[in-house]
C-alpha cells in the first residue's frame, strides 16, 4: 500500500499554457492511443495527491491527466487578486485542449476544490467538446465554511467564524511533526487512515504554500457555484465519504439532487476528506466506470460509474460510521 502511495513517473510532461499566458505543470500516465481521465486536485495538494488513483487507472490501461493548480505544486502562483474560480476553469480548459485531439473525449474528475473547478467550468464550450462524463469527489458547490466540522465547538457562529480564520489563514504549517500528522488527520481524514496515507497526505499539504493556501482559502470561503451545478448536464457520478469534516456528506447528497443528470453516488463510510488516497481503490473504479459506461462503450449500460469498487446498498446513512474499515468501504446509492 505504501508503494502505491508514491507518485508515479510520468510518461511526459506537455507544454500547456492558460488564458493569461501562464505555464502549468501537466503530467501525462498511461499509454498515449488509450482512453484518457483528466484529474484536478484540491486545494493545498498537487499531482502527487493522486498517485494510488493514477497507478490504478494506468493498471486498467487507461491515459492519465494530471495537473497543478494555480500556486500548487510546480505550477506559477496567480497574481494578487487574481485567484477566482473563473481561473480554476480557464486552467482546466487549457489543460483539456493542450491534451486532448480535437474533439477527443475524456472522463474528467476532480476532488475538492478540483470539482468545484468542474462546476465553474460548466458553461465552458471546452468542457462540452472533450467531456464525456464527470465525477465530483468530496467537494461541495456553496455554504462550505458553515457546514464544516473541523473545529468541534459549540455554538455553530462561533464554530463558523474560527473555521473561518483557519480556511484563510496565512500561518506556516512548520514542520512535519507527529503532532501535525494528528491534527491533520483529525481534520481531513477518516479514523481508519493508515500511517502511510496520513504520510502521504500531511506531505503533500506540508508542501503548499501558506500565501497559496490563504489566497484560495479566501476563495473558498465565499464560493456559491449553485447555478453552475444545476448546468453541470454532463453524466455526473459522485463520490463522498461519511467522516468528512471539510465537505460533510449532505454536500455530496444536494448535489446528487441538483444536478441534471447525476449517475450515482458513492458513499464511503468512515472516510474522510481526502478519498481518493483513503480509498484510492473506490474512487478508481468511479472513474473506470465512467470511462466503460460513457467514453468507450464497454459498460453494462447502467451509467453508475461505480466499477467494482461499490456494493448496492440504499442506506442514506447519518454521516457517521467510524467503525468502517478500507475493506468495506463503499456502498453505491443509485439515483433515478
Amino acid at each position: 500500500m505504501a508503494a502505491a502511495l508514491v507518485p508515479p513517473e510520468p510518461r511526459s510532461t506537455p507544454r500547456v499554457v492558460s488564458a493569461d499566458g501562464t505555464r502549468l505543470y501537466v503530467e501525462v500516465h498511461g499509454p498515449e492511443d488509450a482512453p484518457a481521465v483528466v484529474l484536478a486536485h484540491g486545494w493545498t495538494c498537487s499531482t502527487a495527491f493522486w498517485a494510488p488513483v493514477v497507478r490504478a487507472l494506468v493498471a486498467d490501461g487507461l491515459r492519465v491527466v494530471v495537473y497543478d493548480q494555480r500556486g500548487h505544486g510546480r505550477t506559477p502562483a496567480a497574481a494578487p487578486g487574481d485567484h477566482s474560480t473563473t481561473l480554476l476553469a480557464d486552467d482546466l480548459c487549457a489543460v483539456l485542449d493542450g491534451t486532448l485531439a480535437p474533439g477527443e473525449k475524456a472522463v474528467v474528475g476532480g476532488h475538492s476544490m478540483g470539482g468545484m473547478t468542474l462546476m465553474a467550468a460548466a458553461g465552458r464550450p471546452q468542457l462540452r467538446e472533450h467531456a464525456a462524463a464527470l465525477m465530483l469527489c468530496s467537494t461541495g458547490e456553496a455554504r462550505l465554511v458553515s457546514a464544516a466540522r473541523i473545529v468541534p465547538v459549540r455554538p455553530a457562529a462561533l464554530r463558523t467564524w474560527l473555521q473561518r480564520k483557519l480556511l484563510g489563514s496565512s500561518l506556516p504549517l512548520g514542520p512535519v511533526t507527529p503532532v501535525s500528522r494528528r491534527l491533520l488527520r483529525y481534520g481531513t481524514m477518516g479514523p481508519a487512515s493508515t500511517p502511510a496515507q496520513t504520510d502521504a497526505v500531511t506531505r503533500v499539504v506540508h508542501a503548499c504554500p501558506r500565501g497559496t493556501r490563504a489566497a484560495w482559502g479566501h476563495v473558498l470561503d465565499g464560493l456559491d457555484l449553485s447555478a453552475e451545478l444545476s448546468r453541470l448536464s454532463l453524466p455526473t457520478a459522485v463520490v463522498a465519504g461519511t467522516a468528512d469534516r471539510l465537505t460533510p456528506f449532505p454536500h455530496a447528497r444536494r448535489m446528487r439532487a441538483v444536478l441534471p443528470h447525476c449517475t450515482g453516488l458513492t458513499e464511503l463510510p468512515g472516510m474522510g476528506h481526502m478519498t481518493p488516497v483513503e480509498a484510492p481503490e473506490a474512487v478508481s473504479g468511479v472513474l473506470a466506470g465512467l470511462v466503460r459506461d460513457h467514453l468507450t462503450g464497454n459498460g453494462n449500460g447502467n451509467g453508475t460509474g461505480a466499477g467494482n469498487s461499490a456494493r448496492n446498498g440504499a442506506g442514506e446513512g447519518d454521516g457517521h460510521e467510524p467503525g468502517a474499515t478500507a475493506g468495506e468501504f463503499a456502498i453505491k446509492e443509485e439515483t433515478p
